[in-house]
């Protein structure tokens, strides 16, 4: 396979580290045994190669709680886990209750509809913000934003979608439309139309470059609203309310945008597939900034880190497409993955994993800014609850993107038993599973530490 030049993989790496990396064929060299290497070759002779994935980096044996254990028997803390580990993996709570609908009804069938289903349709209506109450499931988040953009076409009568650069909303066409990385959407032929995108609330590389004043003073939020009103018929704003890297604006931008939907009729949808669910501590991420949206779209953690599992949540008064069909999944109300769901839900209430996010994250930061003193390569330190990021730089006046560096110190980690993803290039992604303990994340900020220093060490 012909790799490309380094100079043109800038675009890849906004979603996570490549898999046409240097530095990952000198890990694997370093790191992987006869075994593996076998599993691996086998591996991508059956599946299509990818970007971001196949061919892959290891092979896994097991997963329980935080860990990840691989073939030849290292674990490494899973601070990654696509977002699916909220509960960690395994959890005996949530592998019970599936074990129980598989013996009471394995499956559903359209046209029918099941008690444990209404349960978390019913639950979810009581635990979202607002008004949010009229639910359908389907298998992933990818559909689930699917269904919500062609709702807002029926609702509204309108196609335009605005969305933000660098976004991403899942890898379908739609989503790839409405979502803003290269990755996805660049030499893939027509897109969706009427999708427009706007730059995203990032402080710390504001394309207005609003640190140098002082502080976000709003400026993408009123370009935001000078595409909707000479737009004039945009169907809705769809939108993470965090960034995974994470960028997390003022409460006033998303303020600002919520009004600005409701002058011009426009619907606000918001993307928490990667974050709800607890991980920045409160139990659905808007919730920090005050704002309910029209309709809310969450995943990947609902079903337990077992079974997939999405689901988007609307107000009442958008319950008006009884005519269409904005789903109609086969698996769509799923015993199995509703079970796994409610359990993951009753574990997170139960084991108070909101407020453990809330606290536990609070003082990891507090470490992470102390470390930043210490590193010349830290640039920023951001985050929320149990979703957190370090962006290294080159230089901190000019904010370069220190990529290299940064898969040096991602590399190093592995090696010390610490697994976590990049974005950007640059940025180190942290989403432990709210089940980790002090204990653990201070061993985890030990490793950052170390690996920080023998990288700036290197480049000496």
């Amino acid at each position: 396979m012909t790799r490309p030049a380094d100079n043109d993989l800038s675009a890849e790496k906004s979603e996570g580290d490549i898999n046409l990396s240097q530095q990952r064929d000198q890990w694997q060299a370093d790191s992987l045994d006869a075994e593996t290497r076998a599993l691996l070759a086998e591996d991508a002779k059956y599946f299509l190669h990818q970007s971001l994935s196949t061919p892959c980096l290891n092979a896994l044996h097991s997963c329980e709680g935080i860990w990840l254990e691989d073939l030849q028997g290292r674990r490494y803390m899973d601070f990654h886990g696509n977002n699916v580990h909220q509960v960690g993996f395994a959890n005996p709570a949530v592998i019970a209750a599936i074990k129980k609908q598989l013996d009471d009804m394995p499956f559903c069938t359209r046209r029918y509809t099941n008690r444990v289903a209404v349960d978390l349709a019913k639950k979810l209506a009581e635990i979202t913000p607002g008004d949010l109450s009229k639910v359908l499931f389907c298998p992933g988040g990818t559909s689930a934003i699917g269904m919500a953009l062609k709702l807002a076409r029926v609702a509204t009568g309108r196609h335009k979608v605005i969305s933000m650069w660098d976004a991403f909303h899942g890898a379908s066409l739609d989503c790839v439309s409405v979502g803003g990385e290269a990755v996805f959407r660049a030499g893939i032929g027509p897109l969706l139309p009427g999708c427009e995108h706007v730059p995203p609330a990032d402080s710390y590389r504001c394309l207005w470059d609003c640190s140098s004043r002082g502080g976000c003073d709003l400026k993408c939020e009123a370009y935001l609203e000078y595409v909707l009103e000479h737009e004039r018929d945009v169907a809705a704003v769809i939108a993470e309310p965090i960034r995974s890297t994470p960028y997390i604006p003022p409460a006033e931008y998303w303020q600002a945008v919520r009004r600005a939907c409701d002058r011009h009729g426009t619907l606000l949808i918001f993307d928490e597939i990667c974050h709800g669910l607890g991980r920045t501590g409160r139990m659905f991420t808007c919730e920090h900034f005050g704002v309910t949206p029209d309709i809310l779209v969450i995943g990947k953690g609902l079903g337990g880190g077992v079974m997939p599992l999405a689901a988007m949540i609307a107000r009442p008064g958008l319950d008006v497409a009884a005519d269409r069909a904005l789903g109609h999944y086969t698996h769509e109300k799923s015993p199995v993955a509703c079970a796994a769901a409610l359990a993951t839900i009753n574990y997170i209430e139960e084991h108070h994993l909101v407020e453990h996010a809330k606290t536990l994250g609070e003082r990891t930061l507090a470490a992470l800014r102390a470390m930043m003193q210490r590193h010349r390569l830290i640039g920023d330190v951001r985050g929320l609850g149990l979703l957190m990021g370090i962006e290294l730089v080159k230089d901190r006046q000019t904010r370069e993107r220190a990529t290299e560096e940064a898969e040096a110190v991602m590399y190093r980690a592995l090696s010390k038993g610490l697994s976590f993803k990049l974005t950007m290039g640059n940025i180190l992604t942290l989403t432990p599973p709210l089940t980790i303990t002090n204990e653990e994340m201070n061993q985890a900020v030990e490793i950052l530490d170390q690996c920080l220093t023998e990288v700036e060490g290197n480049a000496e």
